[in-house]
């Protein structure tokens, strides 16, 4: 079988494609042949290196896949040949609070990814793909999906009639987006793109902010809230827009620290959190427990991730550079097999 290796820190271009053997399923795993895999703005940092604990090599890349079981190990119960399945984003993380150890067992970093035709997992690794979602679909759910659930409800608590602040619209945000308004949330979104708003907003976005035109946003999304703020921001930008994350917040409101798409540098004064009594939550996606009830609301309200671009197996380098390039909106995923 065929799979794709990171031997490097040499980013994209550096990715290696190579033959492997088909690997045996053991004692309570699960063997998959794999149908797709999305992509999060963390692969194209584990390529180039500096990713805290995901600094394996070699390594398969991503930790989102979808596909169909092949064949099973002594001792699974739980699935069954031709089942289809998607696997969790933390090999060992399946409920509670994580160690270092089920830190370290992040696929496509830590461990060995999806990016290849087949894939053995433990059983605890896997769940049944919720709905009717294609495997594309189902792909954009393992790390997008779980964050966004664990940022709102998990950390959040978010309640109908609350409000929520997505900043962006890549995979995230627009789950966040699509999460929140499935729960009676009213929600706020930000972007650079007038289309990519627009989009938005057909997905149930009741207010949004072009940042490129309005660079104090925390204060136009203030005023879309008759001056009050939001109840829980998205933050999936880190140190260059938490700042205006905590100004656009309510009284007594609730950050997901996710991301750091502004890069890593730069000072933030924490006094809005005591004056404002804000929460501030670090979310790195969750447990697989988190996961399962993600999948039962996603199923419950006909949730469809967003998928802005397939590409196939045999193209997956630039998968990652369509990634790179900031223009997708939703998800972009690479179609595995048949």
């Amino acid at each position: 079988m065929h799979a794709y290796l990171v031997s490097s820190d040499g980013g994209p271009d550096a990715i290696e494609r190579a033959e492997r053997p088909d690997p045996p399923p053991g004692r309570g795993d699960v063997l998959v042949s794999m149908r797709a895999a999305s992509l999060n703005y963390r692969d194209t940092t584990v390529a180039a290196g500096g990713y805290p604990r995901n600094d394996t090599r070699p390594v398969v890349p991503l930790s989102d896949g979808a596909g169909v079981v092949e064949a099973i190990g002594e001792g699974v119960t739980g699935f069954a040949v031709g089942d289809r399945v998607v696997n969790t984003f933390f090999r060992d993380w399946v409920a509670g609070e994580p160690d270092e150890a089920i830190m370290r067992s992040a696929h496509g970093g830590g461990i060995d990814g999806v990016l290849a035709e087949k894939v053995v997992f433990p059983e605890r690794a896997l769940l049944p793909i919720p709905g009717d979602l294609s495997f594309e679909e189902a792909a954009c759910l393992p790390c997008a999906g779980v964050t966004a659930w664990q940022s709102l409800f998990v950390k959040g608590g978010l309640t109908a009639g609350q409000s929520v602040l997505c900043l962006g619209t890549g995979g995230v945000s627009v789950f966040a987006l699509q999460l929140a308004k499935a729960a009676g949330a009213t929600v706020y979104i930000t972007s650079s793109s007038d289309e990519k708003l627009e989009r938005a907003r057909e997905l149930g976005a009741d207010g949004t902010v072009n940042y490129k035109q309005t660079p104090d946003w925390h204060k136009a999304v203030r005023k879309l809230t008759d001056g009050r703020g939001v109840d829980h921001v998205v933050e999936v930008g880190g140190p260059g827009t938490l700042a205006k994350s905590m100004r656009a917040c309510a009284l007594n409101g609730r950050i997901g620290l996710i991301g750091v798409l502004t890069g890593t540098d730069g000072e933030v004064n924490p006094l809005p959190c005591v004056f404002e009594r804000l929460s501030v939550h670090g979310i790195y996606v969750g447990s697989r427990e988190m996961f399962a009830d993600l999948n039962r609301h996603v199923a419950a309200n006909a949730i469809r991730p967003v998928v802005d671009r397939t590409f196939p197996f045999d193209d997956a380098i630039a998968a990652y550079k369509h990634l790179q390039s900031g223009v997708h909106f939703g998800k972009v995923v690479i179609k595995i097999g048949e």
